[in-house]
C-alpha cells in the first residue's frame, strides 16, 4: 500500500498577501468550534470511504494555521489519530507566520514537532512590498522562538523579487543560513493569476525580474545552500541532512497518498486499483455545511486516467533530486515515454538517465513544466 500523509487546510489569513492565489479568506475572530468539528468529521469519512491507513505525516498548512491555539492544534492532531492513526514518529508540521511565535510553545506541547516558518525575506522594504506584516527582527526572533520549542525548523523565503540583485540576495540568503534552520524552502516569486500582484503587472507598476536574472538568482541560490552545507533534495527544498527533509512534501513527488481535509484541500487516494483525486468545497461555510449535509467535505472526485497519472508522477516525480522511475511511469502510461526527445534531452545535458530512473540535471530544473511536456508528447 501506498505511503499516506494527511493534509490539513486553514483557510483563514490576518491580512491576505498580494502574491497568494490559495484558497485563504481573512480571520475576522469566528468561533473556529464548527470548522474544527467539520475537519474531524471529513478525516472520518475519508477513512470510511478509502480505507484506514497510518499517517507517517500530518501537515497543518493554509492559510495560517499558526493562528489557532495550541488546544485546537491539538484537537485537529487528535482527529486525524482516530481517523487514520500517527505512526509513534509522524511528522506533524505547522505552517507558521513570524508574529504568531508567542504560540509557538503551546503548538508544540500539543503536539507540533516541525515548524514551517513563512519569514518570506530578511529585507522590510521587501518585506512591505510583499504584503507582510512583521518585520526583519520579528522574523528572527520567530526563528529563536522555534528552536527554543527544540522541534525541527524550516524556513520559507522568496526571492526574485522586484528590484532584488543577486549579490543582494547572497547576503540575505547566508544570513537565514546562519540561523539555528536544518530545512529551508526558496522560491521564486511567482505571479499568479487573478492576485493583486498579476494586477499590478498588467498596471505596469511592478516588474519582476526577467528570466536571465532569474536563473542567475537561482544559481545563486544554489552556489549559496551548498556552500552552507544545504543540499537541494528538490527545485526548491535544501536540508542539512536527511532527516531533516520534509516527510510530508516527498509524499506529493513520490506520488504517494495524501489525505486532503479542510475548505478547498485537494487530495489524492489509491482506491480499488484507480487514482482518485479530491476537491473539497472552497468556502468555508460552504465546506461546514458540505460535511453537516452529506457527512463529507469534497465536491469533485475524479478517476484518473492512466496518462494523467503517469503525468502527474512524471512531473512531480522530476522536482525531486532523485527522479523518477522510468518503468514506473511507462507502465502507468501503458506505452514508451518520447524516446526522441528523451535522448534529445540527455545530449542537451538536461535530463540525466541513470540506474533506471531519470532525473533533471542542475540546468534542466530551470525548464521542468517544459522537459515534461516534451518527454510526455
Amino acid at each position: 500500500m501506498s505511503k499516506t500523509g494527511i493534509y490539513v487546510h486553514w483557510p483563514y489569513c490576518s491580512a491576505i498577501c498580494p502574491y497568494c492565489d490559495f484558497n485563504v479568506y481573512r480571520a475576522r475572530g469566528a468561533d473556529n468550534a464548527p470548522l474544527l468539528a467539520a475537519i474531524a468529521a471529513d478525516l472520518e469519512a475519508h477513512a470510511e470511504r478509502f480505507g484506514r491507513r497510518e499517517a507517517l505525516s500530518l501537515f497543518l498548512g493554509g492559510g495560517t494555521p499558526s493562528l489557532v491555539r495550541g488546544a485546537e492544534i491539538e484537537q485537529l492532531i487528535a482527529a486525524a489519530a482516530r481517523a487514520f492513526g500517527l505512526r509513534a514518529d509522524c511528522e506533524i508540521t505547522l505552517e507558521a507566520n513570524p508574529e504568531d511565535a508567542h504560540l509557538f510553545a503551546e503548538q508544540a506541547a500539543a503536539g507540533v514537532n516541525r515548524f514551517s516558518i513563512g519569514a518570506q525575506a530578511f529585507d522590510d522594504d521587501a518585506l512591505r512590498a510583499l504584503g507582510r506584516r512583521h518585520d526583519k527582527a520579528t522574523a528572527l526572533r520567530a526563528v529563536e522562538a522555534a528552536d527554543a520549542t527544540g522541534q525541527r525548523v524550516s524556513l520559507d523565503l522568496i526571492y526574485a523579487r522586484e528590484g532584488q540583485s543577486v549579490e543582494a540576495w547572497r547576503g540575505e540568503l547566508s544570513s537565514a543560513l546562519a540561523l539555528p534552520v536544518e530545512h529551508v524552502s526558496l522560491y521564486q516569486l511567482t505571479i499568479e493569476p487573478g492576485t493583486a500582484f498579476a494586477r499590478r503587472v498588467d498596471r505596469h507598476q511592478l516588474a519582476p525580474p526577467d528570466d536571465d536574472l532569474s536563473a542567475e538568482l537561482y544559481e545563486a541560490t544554489q552556489e549559496v545552500c551548498e556552500a552552507a552545507g544545504l543540499s537541494a533534495y528538490e527545485i526548491s527544498n535544501h536540508a542539512r541532512f536527511p532527516a531533516a527533509r520534509s516527510r510530508h512534501n516527498a509524499i506529493y513527488w513520490n506520488s504517494d497518498d495524501w489525505i486532503g481535509v479542510g475548505p478547498g484541500a485537494h487530495g489524492r487516494v489509491t482506491h480499488e486499483g484507480a487514482r482518485i483525486a479530491l476537491e473539497a468545497q472552497h468556502r468555508p461555510a460552504d465546506y461546514i455545511d458540505a460535511v453537516k449535509e452529506n457527512g463529507i467535505g469534497w465536491i469533485v472526485e475524479t478517476r484518473l486516467t492512466p496518462q494523467e497519472a503517469a503525468d502527474e508522477v512524471l512531473l512531480m516525480g522530476l522536482r525531486a533530486d532523485e527522479g523518477v522511475e522510468l518503468a514506473r511511469v511507462e507502465a502507468l502510461r501503458g506505452s514508451p515515454l518520447n524516446t526522441e526527445a528523451l535522448s534529445w534531452l540527455i545530449g542537451q545535458d538536461l535530463v540525466a538517465h541513470e540506474n533506471g530512473r531519470i532525473r533533471l540535471t542542475r540546468s534542466g530544473r530551470l525548464l521542468t513544466n517544459k522537459i515534461v511536456a516534451e518527454l510526455a508528447s
